[in-house]
Formats: C-alpha cells, structure tokens, sequence
C-alpha cells in the first residue's frame, strides 16, 4: 500500500522549514531543501509507526484492524 502526505515547504533566511500536512506535530528544519525532506520522511516515519504502537497498545486485547481507503 502506497501513502502519499502533503510537505509544505519553505525557505526561512538560512534555514529551510517544513511540516506535513495531514500529520500534526510533523515539522522539521534543515540547512538544505534536500536534507529537509529527508528529515521529514522519517519523522513521518516515526510518527505513524508511534501512532499505530500507540493505537493497539490502547486496544487491549480483543480487536479487530479494518483497512480503510478514501
């Protein structure tokens, strides 16, 4: 399954700056534009895998995963 996320970009004086938009609390700063979006992949990276440890850790024992699409 491929997911796509939205970085909002921009240059900021010295400093390159950006967040995802579909994720809050997603944000990153960088000296390049490159090194930024390498930044920002795996602070995604370890913001949802978190966010999913953090989700069935609360499940508890008895649950069911269901695949959503929009």
């Amino acid at each position: 399954m491929s997911n796509n996320y939205t970085a909002v970009i921009k240059k900021d004086g010295l400093w390159w700056v950006g967040w995802i938009e579909e994720v809050p609390g997603v944000n990153c700063q960088a000296k390049s534009k490159a090194k930024l979006i390498d930044c920002l992949k795996e602070t995604l990276r370890e913001a949802l895998e978190f966010n999913r440890d953090d989700a069935l850790s609360l499940a508890g024992n008895e649950y069911e995963e269901e695949k959503i699409a929009l």
